[in-house]
């Protein structure tokens, strides 16, 4: 194998095939990292190229699906019918009998949708030749010009080494740096080696990065790919060294940097690791106390600070950086809780706490989840459904406040349960509680309260970020954490830029379909346990030779690498047992008008499948046959809305309704993917004279509750019928039967909804049915559904000896599959709040220099001043004795810097004396 190596100025160089397969990494990054322009420097072309389907709506109104459907039966072609220039797109709709050709122009206006004017000769109101146009758009991105197709996977450059994956990962930042456009700012311009805050115009995120020198490991950068990547450097890096080269030049940068001042900070390598900086010329008596340490890392934080306050007491300024003051913290209160954890979880059913904590007696396993969270410091707790994850997050809470004295918490949950946790915190704690809500204008004052509990929703964290981001809290709970497994979401992205010291995560599926779900719920609580992520995957994805995923490895060290910060407890294995539950796959034939119907949709499907690249359009149109599949499998009304639908699952799911309500006391909460299908079913109830009450997504939150106290309470209310709408927050353990009419797409929702009866509280056996079509997409789902809830539990059951798991998917390849837009993407709007932040950060290390600098002016003048109103006197023998003595003290205090400039320290009795300083001052200079 090729090794690499770095060049002094931190670039990757190779030889052979390593040297190739670096020049296809960035070709490759080349291809998808877009232009970016100015939102009024972009042509017609561009705004072509990232239209979608959402974007095309809005140009046509309400009725765009419709037009755009039409448009798209018409016979025309990108060759025959289309011209696009730089300023003008053209559509060229022929004749039809006596009705003129159509013309439909796009072009740019300011005052436009998006800045694109549409416009069809024939008509005055938005019509199928505007839909046709769209579509054509959409569906012809790469006969326009307006995209590329993807390349094709060239095996031999799969890396297939470690140190290959990091030539290549090295690569694409290299590449994205040169690519992308920054704006930076330096501190201080005259020289390479100082503090820059760098914002992208891509993301409108901005950090700062230390420059320090030219190899990779030498500079810093605050954004999370440098904290996470091993690497030693980033794009910002790269970009500001780039920068920096061309305005000083090379041989600025070929001077060392000299560090000033004695500093404590992190160092972002393989591992993590606490350094000591130092100057290269230390006086022997800060020598003696810190040198030793130089060039290591360091491991016994009691001796570091025993040895910082040695200094500070010797008068030597010691500057710790935040990210390396914050892990001290979380080590040394690691450190303090180890025991008081340990003594907790060696017998949490006799321990004290279990009555004491809350206002409710907790289940030993509960205590021992609160308390493994409370030691862990950051931690996901994984229960399955039902186990009472709530209550042992407000647990949580409750003992960092007995053990930290924190003051502020954030809780994070979907929307439907923030008056769920309200209630809850006020019943088991008694703590006061601020639950968001309200305009923009009311919203914005309410984070900034005295209330120890916050609750906000997901999509308020993406409203008022801003607001969330000026509190400091000590503690953030995201509750159904699953929400941010989409690491591609905006959503996600700001939830996870969220900052605080303690950090806990609820959710019964933090791994729902791929481990990729898992590795972006761990990056909130430990953004460095798994690793960055090539080498993450390289290690647990199981690929073919074209980069599909065929499965994962290596889960038993994954399992390892994880138990430090998540727990997962399945209602097997804790000691309050559950009623026994029994599960039934209820098989159901179709009919031929139902099996005729599904096979058209998966020749669809595969047709799709089969094409040489895809489109958004296809991928939109794939969703929707499969989509068809799935309502075909329960009746062929809800594809066509042709009476009477032909179902042998209504027929079925009659017969079991009828023996089931045959026993006494039987209450069934009955889930269905569609609301049409709950709308075919309630005729069925209603010949039965079975009382039922019903939620879908149409039903208010403000009357869920009414509507469970119904089922809850009321004995002859027998069902509670309800989509997935109902699948989560919701407490039916009145029901002892869960019938699923039709399968979800993965094992986590089907989970879901049966823990919304098989849940702690529960008295009574649970059955649960999941009624399938054969010869469907639904019975293909099973065999999927099996080996996703396999990998959760290999990946998650710390009693689980699985290390392998293979899948069937094709996810994967079909995004890779997808065409490539080349149209340059408008400037992202700056994010003021990561500007002002690492603005302050740079300003605040500035006005410490400048302050230490005025004050030798200021100490300088001072002396000037006593010399001129002391009488002037000959100098004897006995005066330059005196001045001699004088000296010589004060030489004790004086250190030179790297730089050759004096520094003159001095101790002060107290803070008091800063009060009697600030106050002469005011009266010199206040008149």
């Amino acid at each position: 194998m090729t090794p690499t190596r770095r060049s002094r100025n931190g670039q990757t160089k190779t030889n052979g095939a390593a040297s190739q397969r670096l020049e296809t990494a960035r070709a490759e990054v080349r291809s998808r990292v877009p232009r970016i322009k100015r939102f009024d420097e972009l042509d017609l072309k561009d705004r072509l190229s990232h239209l979608t389907l959402d974007g095309a709506k809005k140009l046509l109104g309400s009725n765009a699906t419709k037009l755009i459907m039409a448009g798209a039966k018409l016979d025309l072609s990108p060759k025959d019918h289309v011209y696009l220039g730089k300023d003008l797109f053209r559509l060229t709709v022929p004749s039809e009998g006596r009705r003129p050709a159509a013309i439909v122009t796009i072009t740019l206006m300011a005052s436009a949708l998006d800045r694109l004017h549409m416009r069809c000769t024939r008509c005055s109101q938005p019509c199928e030749h505007l839909g046709a146009a769209l579509s054509m758009i959409l569906e012809e991105k790469t006969a326009l010009g307006l995209a590329v197709a993807p390349e094709a996977p060239d095996i031999s450059q799969n890396p297939a080494s470690e140190e290959e994956q990091i030539a290549v990962a090295l690569a694409e930042r290299e590449e994205r740096a040169r690519a992308e456009q920054m704006k930076i700012q330096s501190s201080d311009r005259s020289i390479p080696w100082t503090d820059y805050t760098v914002t992208s115009t891509l993301s409108g995120k901005t950090y700062r990065v230390a420059l320090r020198g030219p190899k990779p490991g030498d500079s810093y950068c605050s954004c999370p790919d440098f904290r996470t990547n091993t690497l030693g450097t980033c794009k910002h890096i790269l970009h500001t060294l780039g920068k920096v080269r061309r305005r000083l030049g090379a041989e600025l940068l070929a001077m060392p940097y000299l560090q000033k001042s004695i500093c404590i900070a992190l160092r972002y390598d393989r591992e993590l690791e606490l350094r000591i900086l130092l100057p290269s010329k230390l006086d022997d008596e800060a020598n003696s106390i810190i040198g030793k340490l130089r060039d290591q890392p360091i491991d016994d934080l009691h001796d570091l600070l025993k040895r910082v306050r040695h200094l500070e007491r010797s008068r030597h300024e010691v500057t710790i950086y935040p990210d390396a003051e914050e892990f001290i913290q979380q080590r040394l209160f690691q450190d303090k809780i180890s025991e008081r954890i340990a003594e907790i979880r060696r017998s949490p059913k006799s321990h004290p706490l279990r009555t004491e904590l809350l206002k409710t007696e907790l289940l030993p396993y509960q205590l021992d989840g609160i308390a493994f969270a409370v030691g862990a410091g950051r931690a996901i707790l994984a229960d399955e459904m039902g186990l009472g994850k709530t209550i042992q997050g407000i647990g949580v809470a409750e003992l960092f406040a007995r053990e930290t004295d924190i003051k502020k918490v954030l809780v994070v949950t979907p929307a439907s349960l923030k008056s769920q946790w309200r209630n809850e915190i006020e019943r088991f704690s008694g703590r006061n509680v601020q639950l968001i809500g309200g305009s923009s204008s009311e919203r914005s004052t309410q984070y900034a309260n005295e209330a120890f509990f916050t609750i906000c929703n997901y999509e308020q964290v993406l409203r008022d970020i801003l607001n969330i981001e000026r509190v400091d809290w000590d503690l953030i709970v995201l509750d159904e954490g699953q929400r941010i497994k989409n690491w591609e979401s905006k959503t996600t992205r700001m939830v996870k830029g969220l900052r605080s010291r303690f950090a806990l995560v609820l959710t019964g599926t933090p791994l729902e379909n791929r481990l990729d779900d898992l590795y972006s719920v761990v990056q909130f609580i430990d953004d460095r346990r798994l690793g960055p992520g090539f080498r993450f995957f390289h290690r647990h994805r199981v690929v073919d030779e074209r980069g599909k995923v065929l499965g994962y490895r290596n889960l038993t060290d994954l399992r390892q690498t994880l138990a430090p910060i998540l727990l997962r407890r399945t209602r097997a294995s804790v000691k309050q047992q559950l009623p026994p539950r029994t599960d039934e796959i209820v098989r159901i034939p179709p009919t031929q008008e139902q099996l005729d119907m599904s096979n058209g949709h998966l020749q669809n499907v595969s047709r799709i499948v089969a094409k040489k690249f895809l489109t958004e359009m296809d991928l939109l149109a794939l969703q929707r046959e499969l989509l068809l599949c799935r309502m075909t499998a329960d009746s062929t009304y809800l594809v066509n809305k042709e009476a009477p639908g032909f179902s042998s699952k209504l027929e079925r799911l009659n017969e079991l309704l009828e023996s089931l309500f045959e026993e006494e006391g039987r209450k069934a909460v009955v889930f269905s993917e569609w609301t049409t299908m709950l709308n075919l079913i309630e005729p069925l109830l209603h010949k039965r004279k079975l009382k039922y009450v019903r939620l879908d997504g149409s039903v208010p939150q403000k009357q869920r509750q009414a509507i469970v106290h119904q089922f809850q309470t009321e004995p002859d209310c027998q069902l509670f019928l309800t989509t997935n709408a109902g699948s989560t927050g919701l407490n039916l353990q009145a029901a002892n039967t869960v019938i699923n009419v039709d399968l979800p797409w993965n094992p986590a929702v089907l989970e879901q909804r049966i823990a919304r009866a098989y849940r702690m509280g529960q008295k009574r056996p649970v059955d649960v049915y999941v009624l399938v079509t054969e010869q469907t997409l639904e019975e293909r789902l099973l065999g999927t559904l099996a080996a996703k809830h396999e990998l959760a539990l290999a990946a998650l059951d710390a009693e689980s000896d699985i290390d392998e798991v293979h899948l069937e998917t094709g996810l994967a390849e079909l995004k890779r599959r997808l065409e490539v837009l080349i149209g340059a993407k408008p400037e992202a709007i700056v994010d003021e709040s990561s500007r002002r932040n690492e603005t302050e950060s740079i300003e605040r290390n500035a006005q410490s220099e400048r302050v230490s600098a005025a004050g030798g002016q200021l100490l300088a003048s001072a002396i000037n001043f006593l010399s001129e109103m002391i009488p002037a006197r000959p100098d004897t023998d006995a005066s330059r004795a005196m001045a001699g003595t004088i000296k010589q003290g004060l030489s004790d205090f004086i250190q030179r810097d790297e730089q050759g400039q004096l520094k003159l320290s001095f101790a002060v009795p107290d803070a008091a004396i800063l009060d009697r300083l600030a106050e002469s001052l005011a009266k010199l200079l206040i008149k």
